[in-house]
């Protein structure tokens, strides 16, 4: 999405623009395919940052002003409630929904010698400076216990915000951290109805009515640069490209790996050899997905938009020892959005989302790859159906018409993302410059984070390192 919205931008201003895709939908993390005919879509639980019309100053305002987007395009409807789930049987929870009042009287119920800092530690993430392309890099987790003394409460709030965006084991820059705090909590979530496609339908329209260029199935295979410029891009064909500027998102480590040169992406200098800077994150995800013959709500669970859970005394994000960790999660059900009196989802949709190690998944033979698949849908399932209202296993299983599970495998099979990383690498790139003068890069490894935050990325790469110019 990114690099639909630079293109998008570029176009605008005239520019004679060309976006490469290897794979044969557009969309790349946030997507969506077939089978059977019944289509799914992936990345997209929610689209963050959402905020109702009229309010003014914020991403989603400005994405839409830059891109010359109605917002009746997206057709965005919001959440019910959402809820961050503590405990065996989620016996801890802070509900949220869009109204942030809501979050801030669950905390103060919950933890109420907290609240105090709480909100002062609210009061600096709404001041502070998330854009900007040269703060310096703190630990998040620091900055919070400054004004939260409670770990279960910190834990509580980083577990979200982590699922969400995180690339960091453990802990997050502070930076990133008030990013997705402000998209989640002090901003909300919101879905078209039609999913994912809607948002890639917008995006492609307006890049073709601007004028833009666009090759499916047609990836860059080397970047090949002379002196500290880009020279040319040789794609999959062998055909050659020329440029005067480009715009790679495809991640940072994933980049350097295309440039001839051996160039390192960011600070380092070219000739480099890649180091951990920009080595991808070491920690992926699985995602299973199943379709219901009836609405969720039959089965109990009408009210959760999204649920973030983890059942044990500290939350661990960090790549599992097993291949799965099923401890955490999030759990999302898109019937559960406010669409309206007269609009319900067709088919009951289940997802839940938790942490993996790729290293186990990449090595599997395929037979033994489809029972691991299999054996973990199960044990995911149990461990996340603790977290909702008591329903019964039998009708669960009778509901059931389809399933599917992705793995770190499938996300590297078909977006290129090394390690099946979801985001990319645990350092940023903020000004998204690389030793190249004209190779330049967002998205994932810029460092704004989200479906908004993608595009937005790729808005300020074009404005900043092009039409400056």
């Amino acid at each position: 999405m990114s690099g639909l919205a630079a293109g998008i931008r570029l176009a605008h201003f005239g520019k004679k623009v060309c976006i490469f895709e290897r794979h044969n939908a557009v969309g790349g993390l946030n997507s969506f395919y077939s089978i059977a005919g019944r289509k799914y879509d992936v990345g997209l639980h929610a689209m963050t940052n959402y905020v109702r019309p009229g309010v003014k100053g914020t991403p989603l305002t400005k994405l839409l002003r830059q891109l010359r987007i109605d917002r009746e395009e997206f057709a965005l409807c919001e959440q019910k409630q959402s809820r961050v789930a503590f405990g065996p049987r989620g016996e801890t929870s802070l509900r949220f929904t869009n109204d942030f009042a809501v979050f801030e009287s669950e905390v103060a119920r919950t933890f109420p010698a907290q609240i105090d800092g709480f909100r002062k530690l609210v009061q600096l993430i709404r001041s502070y400076d998330d854009v900007s392309l040269d703060a310096k890099p703190e630990s998040a987790r620091t900055v919070v216990r400054l004004h939260l003394t409670d770990p279960l409460l910190e834990d509580m709030l980083f577990c979200p915000v982590m699922y969400y965006g995180s690339a960091q084991e453990h802990d997050m820059e502070f930076g990133q951290f008030v990013i997705m705090f402000k998209a989640l909590f002090l901003e909300g979530f919101a879905r078209p109805f039609e999913g994912v496609r809607v948002i890639l339908r917008v995006l492609q329209e307006k890049y073709r009515q601007a004028g833009g260029e666009r090759r499916m199935k047609c990836g860059v295979r080397q970047i090949v640069s002379r002196g500290d410029k880009v020279d040319r891009l040789v794609l999959d064909s062998g055909e050659e490209i020329t440029a005067t500027h480009v715009l790679s998102s495809i991640g940072a480590p994933e980049t350097f790996g295309l440039c001839a040169s051996g160039g390192q992406i960011g600070s380092e200098k070219p000739g480099a050899q890649p180091g951990l800077r920009h080595s991808p994150g070491r920690h992926s995800f699985v995602e299973t997905i199943t379709v219901l013959n009836r609405q969720p709500a039959a089965l109990g669970w009408g009210d959760d938009t999204i649920v973030f859970f983890n059942d044990s005394s500290r939350f661990d994000y960090a790549c599992p020892t097993a291949p799965v960790d099923p401890r955490s999660g999030v759990i999302c059900i898109p019937n559960n959005f406010d669409y309206g009196p007269d609009h319900v989802l067709p088919e009951g949709i289940f997802r839940v989302t938790c942490l993996a190690d790729p290293a186990h998944w990449f090595g599997l033979p395929e037979a033994d790859y489809r029972a691991e698949k299999a054996r973990w849908f199960g044990t995911i399932h149990t461990s996340a159906r603790r977290f909702l209202p008591p329903s019964d296993p039998a009708a669960f299983a009778a509901a059931t018409v389809a399933t599917d599970m992705f793995t770190p495998r499938t996300i590297t099979k078909f977006t290129g993302h090394l390690n099946g990383a979801i985001y990319g690498a645990p350092v940023k790139v903020r000004d998204g410059r690389t030793p190249f003068s004209n190779l330049y890069l967002c998205g994932t490894d810029q460092g704004f984070l989200g479906i908004v935050g993608a595009m937005l990325s790729g808005i300020s790469m074009a404005n900043y390192h092009v039409l400056t110019r």
